[in-house]
């Protein structure tokens, strides 16, 4: 039965900045990181994860913030988007907050997604008011202060992007170099099963057209849940149920050496990431060296809990 649960919460949840000069600029070279090998995950600790579900996280630029989804007590719906702050990349994380009104409601949020100067928070919501089951909203933060961030009412980012199915797992992304922003996303692809779509969003997260589907990131045979996209374009992380996987949800990596060229094949990241069991909804730094993802695994505090695992550059 947990497993059935965990599996299903999963497909559903598809899970930050302090002020704009937060901002980090990495300028990275498609084979920094060639043949650099994936630290043995570890836990994010009982501050981050509880005995509820928590997933589907997101780092801030400069790594101080993260930001997840969480079951536990204290949201205001089935699942709320939590923060917490830490301050340095070495030091502990601190107590998470529920983001409240208008972010959470009495319905699901999860799968945040902050744009790196931290102005925009993008996640999908299945409040009533939308286009369908579940839509991708985005809101813009008012102000920030040691109190917290203050953020602004809820757009809907519109029948470019929502239809009368089902939107989630939403993840944006600013190229280096590229014009606007990406949102990617999924929803039922053409053959009925969950795909990846791509959308072009200006700077203030306006959809500039239609989304449009992904051919090399969705397999029609398997769901393709969630991606996160190195800010150099170079290099795509996956989760997917695919054949030969070595679990349920699996994660999978793709390369390309300009950010004009198509994706690699996939291929699975294997151990000591991917386990018989379920990791899913990744979340890159980035600087490319740390990679937040949801497992359910041994070890683990809960239902679902975040795992870290980190690489350095080739050579070092």
């Amino acid at each position: 039965m947990k497993r059935a649960f965990a599996a299903f919460t999963l497909c559903i949840l598809a899970v930050g900045c302090r002020t704009e000069s937060d901002q980090v600029v990495f300028t990275l070279q498609a084979d920094r990181f060639a043949g650099s090998e994936w630290s043995q995950p570890v836990n994010l600790g009982p501050v981050i994860n509880s005995s509820f579900v928590d997933a589907n996280a997101a780092l801030s630029s400069d790594e101080h913030n993260i930001y997840f989804v969480s079951t536990r007590p204290g949201g205001l719906g089935a699942n709320d988007i939590w923060m917490s702050h830490r301050q340095c990349k070495d030091c502990p994380w601190e107590t998470p907050v529920n983001l409240g009104a208008p972010i959470n409601s009495d319905a699901g949020e999860a799968a945040p997604s902050m744009s790196e100067d931290g102005r925009l928070l993008f996640f999908f919501s299945a409040r009533p008011g939308g286009f369908g089951g579940a839509d991708i909203y985005v809101s813009h933060r008012v102000s920030t202060s040691s109190e917290g961030d203050v953020w602004g009412p809820l757009v809907n980012l519109g029948p470019d992007v929502n239809t009368a199915g089902v939107e989630q797992g939403s993840y944006y992304v600013r190229i280096s170099g590229e014009p606007n922003g990406s949102l990617y996303f999924n929803r039922p692809g053409p053959a009925g099963t969950i795909d990846i779509y791509r959308a072009f969003l200006s700077n203030d997260g306006v959809p500039l057209g239609p989304a449009v589907l992904i051919p090399e990131l969705s397999d029609p045979a398997g769901a393709d849940q969630k991606v996160s996209v190195r800010t150099d374009g170079h290099e795509l992380f996956l989760s997917a149920i695919r054949a030969g996987g070595v679990g349920n949800f699996d994660l999978y990596i793709l390369t390309r050496h300009d950010s004009n060229d198509p994706w690699s094949a996939p291929t699975n990241i294997g151990a000591p990431i991917n386990t018989a069991d379920i990791e899913s909804q990744p979340n890159i730094s980035r600087d490319g060296q740390t990679l937040i993802f949801t497992a359910i695994r041994a070890g683990g505090f809960g239902m679902q809990d975040l795992w870290m695992s980190t690489r350095a550059p080739s050579g070092n």
